[in-house]
């Protein structure tokens, strides 16, 4: 399975945000995310890295 564990970085901390993402796309300046069971969420902020190998992706909200 080559799906991915979403987390958004704060603060140095990295804290889940939707497990098991099998579509990530960019829209609207936004990032669209849906998972295998077909739970959708918008995130507005940016990517920070994706490690396909340890099937991560890592959001960083925004600033101000």
């Amino acid at each position: 399975m080559c799906e991915a564990n979403a987390y958004i970085y704060e603060k140095g901390q990295e804290e889940l945000y939707l497990e098991n993402v099998d579509i990530m796309r960019p829209e609207d300046g936004k990032i669209y995310l849906r998972n295998l069971f077909g739970e959708q969420k918008i995130f507005d902020g940016t990517i920070k890295e994706v490690s396909l190998l340890h099937h991560k992706i890592v959001l960083e909200k925004k600033r101000a």
